[in-house]
């Protein structure tokens, strides 16, 4: 589980800010525990403000990093390819990003720092709640904990621009290679930044057979029911209903193209408003209907196995009952019970009716354009309880971080400020 994550210089992005995932408000079930931490860690943040204010930026940092520690090893040869701010200080600055995350019941705490190369890189772990390094890199130079077994060829794969991190993850077993794959393996959704895909279906009209990712016989297998095939109750077709109950069955149209030795298979929806069955393509489908089927997959493998999802403007399409409902499955042990994580960016205020105070962060950007992260939980002190209705609260513009926009600017926007209403 992520326990926090800090950036700095990444886009709108200038001084650091930090996201927090732990609780402020204890002992509530949507709270979890570990035996070696402190504190109870949260499930779900819902962050909001303006148009422009960052709020994508700030996920964005958080997948470019889960991206380096992926394909750093790989796919970064001349210099890092970082999205430094553009103005002040920031194209001759670093850009640093530091994580905390719950691995295997042990908290890591992850730092990076680069410019054109990787300039300073470390991995500590904290077991029995001491600290203890695993890492430590500045620049070329880098020094491991004595009788880690992995240490030479990590420092053979090691370039300016190569992640230690992203070496470790393919050849470590351990501790390394454990973290580096948890961050590797988070997902994201919405964001412009090219990352791969979630899972190779639910999105597009026409979708490839992948022997290794079988989406639909995970899924919506015509066969087997889910609970015996993936060891779980969840019903993947009573979820997609959740967004058109018309809906009443998947099917897979395979063919080939073609010299194509893979089969091509289009996904299509079975609707049988009047004792008929008959299968419409996704894109006859609504935009919310097809939103929310590329969630499915992605949501029911988290619930099962653990992990974080991202996703930037998650109230695209949806409607709010149907996020609740979303947000809801993260909150509850009883639905989310290897403690995987929600993190996103909305709009959408009737949302902060089931949030909790901690639950939400706010965006908002300077007079020099920079992004300002606030948590909610600590914004003006007592101001904010558990008992304040945040939805009428943010409304009311009493946190900040809601568009500046009256009718005089609307009007003088269309050149009509001087003219009677």
């Amino acid at each position: 589980m992520l326990l926090r994550f800090e950036a700095s210089n990444h886009r709108s992005i200038l001084e650091p800010v930090e996201l927090s995932m732990i609780a402020v408000d204890k002992e509530r079930p949507a709270a979890r525990s570990f035996d070696l931490l402190n504190e109870q860690v949260l499930t779900v943040a819902g962050i909001y403000g303006p148009n422009a204010s960052g709020k994508s930026n700030l996920l964005d940092a958080l997948a470019w990093l889960s991206e380096a520690v992926r394909s750093s090893l790989q796919g970064w040869d001349e210099e890092v390819p970082r999205d430094q701010h553009q103005f002040g200080s920031g194209p001759s600055s670093q850009s640093t990003f530091e994580l905390d995350a719950m691995v295997d019941e042990v908290r890591y705490k992850y730092r990076l720092e680069v410019d054109a190369n990787v300039q300073y890189e470390s991995l500590f772990s904290f077991p029995k709640r001491r600290r203890r390094m695993l890492f430590e890199r500045e620049g070329s130079k880098i020094r491991f904990r004595e009788g880690y077994e992995a240490a030479g060829g990590v420092r053979e794969l090691l370039t300016p621009t190569t992640l230690a991190l992203s070496a470790a993850r393919r050849l470590d077993r351990s501790n390394l290679g454990r973290v580096a794959r948890a961050l590797a393996s988070m997902q994201f959704r919405g964001l412009r930044r090219p990352i791969r895909p979630l899972i190779p279906y639910g999105l597009l009209q026409q979708v490839r057979y992948s022997s290794k990712q079988r989406f639909e016989e995970e899924y919506f297998s015509p066969t087997l029911p889910i609970a015996e095939l993936r060891g779980s109750h969840a019903d993947p077709l009573q979820m997609l209903q959740l967004a058109d109950p018309g809906i009443v069955g998947v099917e897979f149209i395979q063919s080939f193209e073609g010299d194509d030795e893979e089969p091509s298979r289009e996904i299509r929806f079975v609707h049988s408003p009047e004792g008929e069955a008959v299968g419409f393509p996704l894109n006859q489908e609504s935009v919310g209907t097809r939103t929310w089927f590329g969630l499915i997959g992605p949501v029911l493998t988290l619930l099962e196995r653990g992990g974080v999802l991202i996703h930037d403007e998650i109230d695209a399409s949806l409607h709010p009952k149907l996020l609740a409902q979303l947000v809801g499955l993260f909150h509850d042990p009883e639905t989310n019970p290897r403690g995987a994580q929600l993190i996103f960016t909305t709009h959408d205020v009737s949302l902060l009716d089931h949030l909790n105070r901690d639950e939400v962060w706010l965006t908002e950007k300077d007079a020099d354009g920079m992004t300002q992260l606030l948590a909610l939980a600590e914004y003006g002190g007592e101001r904010v309880r558990k008992s304040v209705n945040l939805e009428r609260a943010y409304m009311q513009g009493r946190f900040g971080a809601v568009p500046k926009v009256d009718q005089f600017t609307v009007r003088r926007a269309l050149g009509l400020a001087g003219h009677s209403a």
